[in-house]
């Protein structure tokens, strides 16, 4: 069964893809987002039948030259397909009414894209997984530069992605190349059994880490995310954010606790601090950003950032020999992995409603959309307070079950746990605290008080094709939020399939943390929370009815009726922030004065500028720019159209080679 839904998932896609190349373009969209939403829903059920012990594999020789095609479909590969399948439907529903006005490359790539990310965990050799990851690169790609007609913007983050993503892909490339050459054969099952030794093992693991790494938007590798996902088409957002990053964390638990076997505790502390890197850094720059697609997209650096410290503390734990805190930091990883697909997805697709009912992304220019967008409103509420992770939101429960197993390391964890566990509690209270600040920011600004713009003003809500997308998104999340346990059978069964040992959590209506002291209950929680603002409400509402209302105007203190200019907007929120964080943000401002023709002493006008550039982007890249253009100048002297000097060349390089082999043999 599963191999034939998987099957029938990726035929789907392609079948869906040739279509959207012919049809008429009144129905093209219809075709498009149908299609793939019917091969999302197979891939959910796949992924469903493979996390609850269906286990599939197969080899297609003819495939795919010398190595053929190899699919293997388990537990932990079953997790990702399931999510990748949800955020497909939901995206795919979306997409018929807001894409409707792309021309049939878009249409007829995203199947493709969505494709790519259902092989990626089916994939059961080197070659099979290479040739899917590169898939995806390309696919996402194409959607990513979709509106580069219209906008330069999306050239250069094109760019951005491609280099990123290639680079990500070469050290992912040569990791497994080493790997496969140690192990002579390059199927999963032959990587397993390999002895490797232990220099090889750390050089696999680190360039595995540092490709994987990439592809999750992991600080400092992340320059890419937030330059492409405020510019691909919103649909596409919601695909590369909630399911393509996670691409990133299935290729870090497969390779480093499943086919190396864990390997040493310093691969776990590298992998652990690199998340909590990216969980402070991520937030505080979404938490001063005003671009509200820029906003979610430093988001997910967040979010990969908390499941990448879960994997870390996962693999330290389980090389320490407490199997029953890595397993709970890996289920508590893998849940918030679905948790944040769930309102990354409703929150990207929220913010295109809003950037296609007003052309604009900057929260500045926004306001007032909660009378004129009430079902988008709504249910980008829904998502906010999910991605807060406060009760009663999903992201709650992940990373309540994270916060223990780092709490529970302490008395048994060593030296190193002693130290480090303490610090990575500190640090996902930090980042649940800004997350707090930046969806409080997001939400308030963006969708109530008055209109900043004519743009916001102006606007209407979503066709119901959109809204019915989002609709599907924020189900998913209330699910996942109530009754968590409905995913637990699949993550525990995820869990066991690269880890040995009992069930961390296991529980119906209460999660019940096995072999250390912890219970919750989030139906619970929820019920209690809603009691109380029911009988909140009911005592206001009675108090007011027993005083007579008379109507005045809010107070101005004397300065008249307010207006927009005087609301809060999304710089001004965020400011005490900046001020707090200000050595690490580092934020440029600029004062222009002109002063009155007639006169120096008298103004005319005053212009101020500020923004917040990503500091690692300029102290890291910019630099390695700057010298790899310097080189290139360079390197132009070489190209001096003599025939002699490229035989000269020639020569060199051939000689060199063979001497360098011959000194490797």
């Amino acid at each position: 069964m599963t191999g034939s839904l998987l099957a029938t998932a990726s035929g789907l896609c392609v079948v869906t893809a040739a279509a959207a190349l012919f049809v008429p373009d009144r129905i093209r969209a219809l075709v498009a987002g149908l299609g793939t939403a019917a091969a999302g829903g197979f891939g959910v059920a796949a992924g469903v039948a493979a996390a609850l012990g269906g286990r599939w594999s197969v080899w297609l020789p003819e495939l795919l030259p010398l190595a053929g095609v190899r699919l293997s479909l388990d537990a932990l590969g079953g997790v990702f397909v399931a999510v990748t399948g949800g955020v497909a439907v939901c995206t795919a529903l979306y997409a018929i009414g807001y894409a409707r006005e792309h021309g049939r490359v878009v249409h007829g790539v995203l199947p493709l894209f969505v494709a790519s990310l259902l092989l990626v965990p089916a994939a059961a050799s080197v070659s099979t997984l290479l040739v899917a990851w590169e898939l995806m690169a390309l696919t996402s790609l194409l959607l990513v530069l979709a509106e580069h007609a219209h906008r330069p913007e999306v050239g250069k983050a094109g760019v951005w992605y491609a280099v990123m993503t290639h680079l990500g892909f070469a050290a992912v490339l040569a990791g497994l190349a080493l790997f496969a050459a140690h192990a002579g054969g390059e199927s999963f099952d032959q990587l397993r059994a390999a002895q490797l030794p232990p220099a090889a093992r750390n050089v696999v693991f680190l360039a595995t880490l540092i490709g994987f790494a990439s592809k999750a938007g992991i600080v400092p590798l992340h320059v890419w995310l937030p330059r492409a996902h405020p510019e691909a088409p919103s649909h596409v957002s919601a695909l590369m954010s909630a399911a393509m990053v996670n691409m990133g964390v299935y290729g870090i638990v497969r390779v480093g606790l499943d086919l190396l076997g864990g390997g040493a505790p310093w691969w776990w502390l590298v992998t652990l601090a690199a998340g909590a890197l990216s969980a402070l850094y991520g937030i505080l720059q979404a938490a001063v950003s005003s671009d509200m697609k820029r906003l979610l997209g430093y988001s997910t650096t967040e979010n990969m950032g908390l499941v990448l410290l879960g994997v870390g503390a996962a693999g330290f734990f389980a090389v320490s020999a407490t199997p029953v805190l890595a397993a709970l930091a890996l289920t508590a990883a893998l849940l918030h992995v679905v948790n944040h697909a769930g309102f990354k997805t409703l929150l990207f697709l929220a913010a295109g409603s809003v950037l296609r009912a007003t052309g604009v992304r900057d929260l500045d220019a926004l306001g007032g959309l909660r009378t004129r967008m009430p079902s988008t409103t709504v249910l980008f509420a829904v998502g906010a307070l999910c991605a807060s992770a406060l009760p009663p939101g999903n992201a709650f429960v992940s990373e309540w079950l994270l916060l223990q197993s780092l709490i529970h390391a302490l008395p048994a964890s060593g030296v190193a746990g002693a130290v480090t566990m303490p610090l990575a509690v500190g640090v996902i209270a930090l980042s649940a605290g800004l997350a707090v600040a930046t969806f409080v920011k997001a939400f308030g600004v963006g969708f109530l008080a008055r209109p900043r713009g004519g743009q916001a003003e102006r606007a209407t809500e979503s066709p119901a094709t959109m809204v019915s997308g989002m609709a599907v998104a924020a189900l998913c999340c209330a699910v996942l939020a109530l009754a968590p346990t409905v995913v637990l059978p699949a993550l525990t069964a995820a869990v066991s399939a690269v880890l040995a040992g009992p069930p961390a959590v296991s529980g119906q209506v209460r999660l019940q943390l096995n072999g250390v002291i912890g219970t919750i209950s989030p139906l619970l929680i929820a019920i209690a929370l809603g009691a109380a603002v029911a009988l909140l409400l009911g005592a206001l509402r009675l108090v007011a009815n027993q005083r007579a209302r008379r109507r005045a105007r809010l107070w101005d203190c004397g300065a008249g009726p307010m207006t927009p200019r005087m609301e809060y907007t999304a710089t001004s929120f965020a400011e005490p922030l900046q001020r707090v964080f200000d050595d690490v943000l580092a934020p440029e401002s600029d004062v222009d004065v002109t002063p009155v023709k007639e006169s120096a002493y008298l103004v005319e006008r005053v212009r101020f500028q500020s923004r917040i550039p990503d500091r690692i982007e300029h102290r890291l890249y910019r630099p390695v720019l700057a010298a790899t253009a310097a080189l290139g100048r360079s390197a132009r002297k070489l190209a001096n159209g003599s025939v002699h000097h490229y035989l000269a060349y020639g020569f060199a390089a051939l000689t060199g080679a063979l001497i360098i082999l011959a000194v490797l043999r």
